[in-house]
This record gives structure tokens, C-alpha cells and sequence, in this order.
């Protein structure tokens, strides 16, 4: 478990969007650009919620294998309760055939209420989740999935611990996530405590642009904002 945040810096992170997260994080070239955050095939089902922040919890789940039987379900439970006070992110990479990748199911009601119920923030899959508006009534659960899917198929839950991609970004075993409606991004954890700051300044600049661009002067200064985003 790498080196953690205290509750006034995580509170820090959890008030700042995504994209500034993610944009900060380029700052301290921690690492290869093209790198560290989920593709288009995650999306957050249950948006509205601000930000997701926390550790992350992994395993691995496959719902599309018949007759395979590995429910180490109470593992995982485990292992979030076991981060406590810390907050918990539920990561759950597919393991399952590629084919079958759209009919895969990983979470629904019951799995969402027992992962909150042992301190976890949020679930991020690169498979399918169901139970939708019941997951939403919990108010404060983030839902992050391929999609939503009907049945569960023949749900396991495995390798508690592992290392695991989600449609591209590697997730380690106590990474810190950081997600919102755009998408989600794993914090370096040796530039975590300056993250926010970096964060805020840019944020700030970005203020700045915006200003001039839809300034009077927008037109003259063209060259120079134009390569903001």
C-alpha cells in the first residue's frame, strides 16, 4: 500500500473536476502521456455526484464462463473493509472471454449495497453492472461500468489483489482514482500531495484563457489561445 493522503488533502482532490486532475498530473511528467486513465469503454452510470475519490481494491470477475464457480466475494469484501478509514475503490478487471466482454455482468444491488456497506466509494469495472436505479437510490455510491446488462450470467469474483487493466488504464492495488462524468484517472502516488495545488493554478489559467477568448480582443490574440482545450 503505497504512502496515503491525509483527510484534508483527499478532501482537496475530491473538490476539483477530472480533467483538471488529469491535466495537473501532466505537469510533473510522472509518466507517458497516453497513459494512466480510462478509455470510452468505461462510463459513470450514476453521474451527479461530483467527484469518486479513493484506494483502490482489486480483483478480478468473469460472469460469462459457464460452469466456472470462484466466488471469493467475502475476499473482497474483506480487503475493503480491512482500508478502512481510508476510502475504497472496488476495481474489478473482466476476466473473462473478449467476446463475450458485452454480455459480461459484475455488480448489481445486492454486491452495491454490501461494497458500501463495508466502506467502499464507489465500483469500477470494464465489464457490465445492472440495477441502475437501485444503485443510484444509495446516493453515494459511484457506478462505473461498460454498460448496463440484464442478467448476472455466472457471476465469480477471483485473484483478490491483482493487478488489472480497465480499457487501458493499469490499476495497481492501493492506487489512488480519481473519477467524474469524463472519465477516471489514477493519481501518481509520488506527486499525490501536489496535485491539488497544481490542480488549482491551472485551473485558474484556464480561467484566464477563457476570459480572453471571449474578449473583444478574441480575434487579435487567436494564435495564442488556440492551443488550449
Amino acid at each position: 500500500m503505497p504512502a496515503t493522503l491525509t483527510a484534508a488533502q483527499l478532501d482537496e482532490l475530491r473538490a476539483i473536476d477530472s480533467p483538471t486532475i488529469a491535466n495537473a498530473i501532466e505537469y510533473f511528467k510522472a509518466r507517458p502521456r497516453v497513459f494512466g486513465y480510462c478509455g470510452t469503454g468505461v462510463q459513470c452510470l450514476a453521474p451527479g455526484r461530483g467527484s469518486m475519490l479513493g484506494y483502490a481494491v482489486t480483483c478480478k470477475g468473469d460472469s460469462t464462463t459457464e460452469g466456472k464457480d470462484r466466488r471469493e466475494h467475502t475476499e473482497l469484501y474483506r480487503a475493503v473493509a480491512q482500508l478502512q478509514p481510508l476510502p475504497a475503490v472496488v476495481v474489478i478487471g473482466d476476466d473473462g472471454d473478449p467476446g463475450k466482454l458485452h454480455l459480461s455482468c459484475h455488480v448489481g444491488e445486492m454486491m452495491a449495497t454490501t461494497m458500501r456497506r463495508v466502506g467502499a466509494v464507489g465500483l469500477v469495472t470494464n465489464g457490465g453492472i445492472r440495477d441502475i436505479k437501485e444503485v443510484t437510490a444509495l446516493g453515494d455510491f459511484a457506478y462505473f461500468g461498460r454498460g448496463l446488462v440484464v442478467a448476472h450470467g455466472q457471476p465469480c469474483i477471483y485473484d483478490v489483489g491483482a493487478t488489472v487493466n480497465i480499457d487501458g488504464m493499469e490499476v495497481h492495488p492501493g492506487d489512488l482514482l480519481h473519477g467524474d462524468e469524463n472519465g477516471i484517472t489514477v493519481i501518481p502516488a509520488e506527486i499525490a500531495d501536489r496535485v491539488a495545488a497544481k490542480a488549482i493554478e491551472h485551473r485558474e489559467m484556464e480561467q484566464q484563457r477563457l476570459l480572453e477568448i471571449n474578449g473583444p480582443d478574441f480575434h487579435r490574440q487567436f494564435e495564442q489561445v488556440t492551443q488550449y482545450r
